[in-house]
């Protein structure tokens, strides 16, 4: 056999028909296309649904996402947005012109979404419909020269031809091959799951596309801070922040609603991880629609609630002191839980107390009223400033009250959390000292010149819950596990066929030959053809020469240990050699390109 390696299309040509097909990807073509409108639409159209292009527009469209993660968007959080074009306003002219702070819904974003869709769908019709013929058809008939094929073997038998091709038909349908007679041959073709992979995997890629875009354009996403024995409706007016996709209508947000029974926490006391929580969990009380029955559950950490294609997820916990304002006459003027901010882990808290209406001064003048307030869960001496403690150990209440203006009636937005002292004035102690005072629950400051009293009645906690709605994500969840176990199928899976031949000879013995391609190269493609070579070898034994040397014991043994051999682990011979025309031996072959 000769040991040069012809170039590939001599190859293909010797092979025919039975080395076409193995695969549904389109054949590249060098020629450029005719000229003229169509010629350039076609040309335009192959190009962009080649697998070179598709590669590039994943490309692009992962570059595309790094802004949308390293600049502020606006569709997420419009205070940042603007707070940056504040710091760098020739920056922020530029990314406002390139489309930077809304990076998914960009024109040029859109396009590379909508280009790598349209590549992925002109490449999944064609080939699918290539596909299906190919499953509705047959394998081709065996190549005149099976010995330029990657792995073949050949050995000499007694057995009739038909009988030897009925049981290599046998063999092969009961090893799952699709196989058939074809003249004076068995043809027989495995692996097509490699393909059904490959095409699951473009598929599934489309049905993530489609669900992340769906997803986007219809998302909800919204806070809400529920104090215990307070509740929420889902309704734009309930939630203290809501952003949305651009297609978004109030109609689509899930009806339900739900009141906060009872929050607990509880932390490590002692050890390297004191303070850190064990158990963190929201008892509520919650129905679907207007009037749904109540239904009790817990909402952790990482284990939402899920209501249709709504899901509450417990995000923030911290504390609301109860406090009560009487103006000099012992009027109740306020009397309500006041959520305080966390500002380290171990809930040092903090926040401002608003009376705007119904508090009169000891003169009967109206007046607004403003409270600092600093909470320490657990407060220890000497560590007036934190808490040592997330936990209601030794509640104390830091309270620094003003009165006047606040502010809150210029029309200028203010935030609950703040208190704007610019127009209001402190009050003093008999020192002539800020008013400040550490109130335990229960206890009372008493406001100078009979202005009135605050009285720290107890304490209660909140929590954060976040509400988001996303559509199509159970649909993008399916499409991954799918583009996974699509990738393994086409990556690990080889597509394979094998023929087996069976004629008589010109000495009136009957010549059998295995051959088998694959679609790429396999250490595993020649042990195969080996073990199939080796059953069947056990049905129709090699011939053995008439001459008493042949007949031997000795040779009779070196026959049956050849098809040991063969079953085990085909070795590496040279298939036209005559040395042992009898045992099959499955070998690569040199002939063709691999």
């Amino acid at each position: 056999m000769s040991k040069t390696t012809p170039d590939a299309p001599a190859a293909d040509q010797d092979l025919g028909e039975a080395g076409s097909q193995l695969s549904t990807a389109p054949a590249e073509t060098l020629s450029m296309p005719t000229l003229g409108v169509i010629g350039w639409a076609r040309w335009f159209w192959r190009q962009l649904t080649s697998m070179r292009v598709a590669l590039l527009l994943l490309l692009l469209v992962a570059l595309g996402s790094i802004p949308g993660s390293l600049i502020p968007q606006s569709g997420q959080d419009a205070t940042k947005v603007a707070d940056f074009v504040k710091k760098n306003p020739t920056l922020g002219d530029v990314y406002e012109k390139l489309g930077l702070f809304h990076v998914y819904s960009s024109v040029w974003f859109s396009a590379i979404y909508i280009l790598l869709f349209v590549s992925l769908i002109g490449c999944i019709i064609p080939r699918t419909w290539q596909f299906v013929g190919q499953l509705r058809g047959r394998p081709p008939g065996a190549p005149k020269r099976l010995t330029r094929l990657p792995a073949y073997t050949t050995w000499r038998t007694d057995a009739e031809p038909e009988q030897v091709r009925a049981a290599a038909l046998a063999l092969l349908k009961k090893r799952r091959f699709r196989a058939h007679l074809a003249g004076d041959n068995v043809a027989a073709e495995k692996g097509y799951l490699r393909e059904v992979g490959n095409l699951a995997f473009h598929i599934a890629l489309v049905v993530m596309l489609v669900a992340f875009a769906w997803g986007q354009l219809f998302k909800t996403e919204g806070n809400k801070l529920v104090v215990e024995g307070d509740g929420f409706s889902n309704t734009l007016t309930q939630y203290d922040d809501f952003k949305s996709g651009n297609l978004f209508d109030t109609d689509d947000l899930v009806p339900f609603s739900f009141l906060l029974n009872k929050f607990t926490g509880t932390y490590e006391t002692s050890g390297p991880n004191k303070g850190t929580p064990r158990t963190y969990q929201a008892a509520i009380t919650y129905s679907e629609g207007a009037y749904g029955k109540d239904h009790k559950t817990l909402v952790k950490v990482n284990e939402p609630l899920e209501i249709g294609d709504s899901k509450v997820y417990l995000t923030a916990h911290g504390y609301a002191p109860v406090i009560t304002v009487r103006d000099g006459r012992g009027k109740v003027v306020f009397s309500d839980a006041v959520p305080l901010l966390p500002l380290d882990s171990n809930v040092t808290s903090t926040g401002v107390v608003k009376v705007l209406d119904g508090y009169k001064n000891a003169k009967g003048v109206a007046e607004q009223l403003g409270i600092s307030a600093f909470f320490l869960p657990t407060y220890t001496t000497g560590s007036e400033t934190a808490s040592t403690f997330p936990a209601l150990n030794n509640p104390v209440l830091n309270l620094t009250p003003y009165h006047g203006d606040l502010g809150v009636d210029s029309g200028i937005p203010q935030s609950v959390y703040q208190l704007d002292k610019s127009h209001a004035k402190e009050f003093k102690d008999s020192k002539g000292q800020q008013l400040r005072s550490n109130l335990k629950p229960g206890q009372t400051m008493t406001l100078p010149n009979g202005a009135g009293t605050i009285t720290y009645e107890s304490t209660k906690q909140w929590a954060n819950f976040q509400v988001t709605q996303q559509p199509a994500s159970g649909w993008a969840l399916t499409g991954a596990i799918t583009a996974i176990f699509g990738l393994a199928a086409s990556l690990f899976i080889q597509r394979r066929r094998v023929w087996v031949r069976a004629v008589r000879g010109a000495d009136g013995v009957t010549v059998v030959e295995m051959a088998g391609l694959g679609r790429s190269e396999s250490a595993k493609l020649p042990e195969e053809l080996g073990d199939l070579a080796g059953v069947l070898y056990e049905q129709a034994p090699g011939a053995l020469d008439n001459s008493a040397e042949s007949n031997s014991p000795g040779a009779r043994d070196s026959v049956e240990s050849a098809a040991t051999a063969a079953r085990a682990r085909p070795a590496p011979t040279d298939p036209h050699s005559n040395d042992n025309p009898t045992s099959p031996q499955a070998v690569p072959s040199e002939g063709v390109e691999k």
